[in-house]
């Protein structure tokens, strides 16, 4: 009979609302096996996951710590393109991880890309172009997202997640219409789809006024305010009791005035360390939302 070479295949599916869907990846990879009397015996999928960072990737940890402790009993990794394996900002990343499992006796092979990952130098020149465009794309999409948001925060839409204590999140669709927050994460993929805030329950929106009256008195503190509150039994967001941090974060809220300050900070793609931007790059953005 025929003797088929063992493989694993990795499987990325991005974030980017234009991205290659999982089966388009399984699709080329199957036919690449086929055409080449491989057999898949393994899959590692990264579902829904940017390629910048390695960080929270667990299929591809998962492969690299298999093939390194010798786990591995395939000879071969499938991978769509160059760019499914990562957009690394820094493209020895992406060379590096490839190395390690060439090291360990495994090679990787690009299915759907034009060229055989062969070790030629054609190969090796055409994958660290590509490897630049990859990160490339990552940059300007990156830049491009960053400019559509502060463009809808100017025009009085909330980007910043969960809704300070107080307030709740209006959404509504494209048509202008109240719509019900979709499940997850996804709304925010919807063309169109966009909430504003609003003020939230009553007593909710009636503690935010009295925290700050009780903090103007003349001998009050945060600690002070923080325990009346707390020997009343009174909780703020997620049932948490009013410490001072939480205290400390609403009274310094500009959001309560109506006002939305953004781009304090920014941080480079694929890093999770933030830098305080200058305050002339800020966004401020008056009469945003009922103030309380």
């Amino acid at each position: 009979g025929r003797r088929f070479t063992r493989a694993a295949q990795y499987l990325r599916m991005s974030t980017e609302r234009q991205d290659t869907s999982i089966e388009t990846q399984i699709l080329a990879n199957t036919a690449y096996a086929a055409s080449r009397d491989i057999q898949i015996v393994q899959t590692y999928t990264d579902p829904a996951l940017s390629g910048v960072s390695i960080r929270k990737r667990s299929g591809l940890k998962s492969l690299l710590t298999d093939v390194m402790s010798g786990a591995a009993d395939y000879s071969v990794i499938l991978v769509y393109d160059v760019s499914r394996w990562g957009r690394f900002q820094n493209t020895d990343e992406a060379a590096h991880y490839e190395f390690i499992c060439s090291e360990a006796g495994v090679r990787v092979a690009y299915c759907a890309e034009d060229f055989e990952n062969d070790g030629s130098p054609t190969s090796a020149l055409l994958k660290q172009m590509k490897r630049t465009m990859a990160a490339e794309y990552s940059r300007d999409l990156s830049q491009k997202v960053s400019r559509a948001q502060k463009g809808l925060i100017a025009q009085g839409y909330w980007m910043g997640g969960a809704p300070p204590f107080g307030l709740r999140q209006l959404i509504k669709d494209e048509h202008g219409n109240p719509s019900p927050k979709p499940e997850g994460n996804v709304w925010k993929k919807r063309q169109g789809v966009h909430g504003r805030l609003v003020h939230g329950a009553a007593e909710d929106v009636a503690l935010v006024r009295r925290i700050y009256r009780m903090y103007l008195k003349d001998g009050e503190t945060i600690a002070s305010v923080s325990r009346q509150l707390v020997s009343e039994g009174l909780v703020s967001t997620m049932g948490k009791p009013w410490s001072e941090v939480t205290l400390s974060r609403i009274l310094q809220n500009e959001t309560y005035a109506g006002r939305f300050v953004t781009n304090r900070y920014s941080h480079a793609v694929g890093s999770s360390i933030r830098v305080a931007n200058p305050k002339s790059e800020w966004v401020i953005v008056e009469k945003a939302v009922p103030p309380i």
